[in-house]
């Protein structure tokens, strides 16, 4: 078995893919890379991912399907993993290479604990992700620092509540493979935004999780045509909703018993379903404020709980206020929940 599978979901990603590729090669051969090639057309992503292939057999697969969007790419790399952890990687991402070595040294040593004497694997794996924004000399690193136990196994219980804008995402989080697959992750087809989901569905299944403070993913943003450009989002918004609905029904039906879990999970909810409906009140129209004022009649009619706790709280609170009332005061409520969204998503 592979210690770990990376998952790097390409749809024409010619241009940037190899940096991503050439990056993860440095992790060695007990590592394993899925090049997905979601149906690209317009470049020479399937030629680049079968020469990798190729050139690496030990290590890389390089996988060609019909286009199903990202989500159908990381469902593709999951269904081919054979390692013993698994992480997302998107094609215009990379990895720092001293810090991939230094996760891969713990990751190697918690795999050989738990062959000799059974001790217990985590869950999750959390390290940080730096903003690498195009155009901006300091990039700023997501550390969890203080929430988070370091350097050691442990359990939801001893994890500190986190502050609004801080939260674990796709970048920060390497699976346990097994846990992603008795969890039944399928994340939808043609959908952006499916990250959310992806960082969100499983954590019920979570009961051991492992911090290491190393700057890890490195999350690039600058393009015009990427998912988190805010023009691009607002054209999207209906595919922000879908994730934001099956979030809801995520909650509603898993239900976590731990507290702690379900809070996180209520938390994260919280935030997109703001998000959503911000980006309908960015667009303006008649339309996308009727999808908005939807969007809460979905939730209020999938969980009452869930509907109470999101209504009533804070943010929600302070942003209907702000939309019923533009004061100054309350205009600068919403631009708050737009510098949290940015921070969620890197909006460029």
């Amino acid at each position: 078995m592979k210690l770990i599978s990376f998952a790097i979901p390409c749809y024409n990603s010619a241009a940037y893919m190899e940096h991503c590729i050439k990056t993860l090669l440095t992790g060695g051969s007990d590592i394993e890379i899925i090049i997905v090639d979601d149906g690209s057309k317009k470049d020479s992503t399937a030629q680049i991912a079968d020469a990798y292939a190729k050139k690496y057999p030990d290590v890389i697969k390089a996988v060609h399907q019909e286009n199903g969007g990202h989500g159908e790419a990381v469902n593709t790399g999951l269904k081919n993993a054979e390692g013993q952890f698994f992480k997302v990687v998107d094609s215009d991402d990379w990895v720092s290479i001293p810090d991939l070595k230094n996760v891969l040294d713990v990751l190697r040593r918690l795999s050989a604990e738990n062959r000799l004497n059974g001790s217990e694997l985590p869950d999750m794996f959390i390290a940080n992700y730096v903003y690498d924004k195009v155009y901006v000399s300091h990039k700023k690193v997501i550390r969890y620092t203080g929430y988070l136990p370091e350097n050691r196994i442990f359990t939801w219980d001893e994890a500190k509540p986190m502050p609004v804008g801080k939260y674990i995402l796709m970048h920060s989080v390497i699976y346990r493979t097994e846990v992603l697959r008795e969890s039944g992750l399928q994340l939808p087809k043609h959908t952006f935004y499916v990250d959310n989901i992806y960082v969100t569905a499983p954590l019920p299944y979570v009961k051991k999780l492992y911090y290491m403070n190393a700057d890890l993913y490195h999350y690039y943003i600058g393009r015009e045509d990427q998912s988190v450009n805010e023009t691009v989002m607002k054209s999207r918004i209906d595919q922000q909703l879908r994730v934001n609905k099956i979030m809801v029904d995520d909650l509603a039906r898993e239900n976590p018993e731990n507290p702690n879990v379900w809070r996180y999970m209520r938390n994260y909810l919280d935030i997109i379903t703001n998000v959503s409906g911000l980006l309908c009140v960015l667009i303006g129209t008649e339309e996308a404020m009727q999808k908005k004022d939807e969007l809460w009649e979905y939730i209020r009619n999938r969980d009452d709980k869930v509907y109470k706790s999101l209504y009533n709280g804070f943010i929600a609170t302070a942003f209907r206020t702000a939309m019923r009332f533009p004061s100054p005061a309350n205009v600068k409520i919403v631009k708050t929940v737009y510098g949290i969204a940015r921070k969620i998503y890197g909006f460029n």
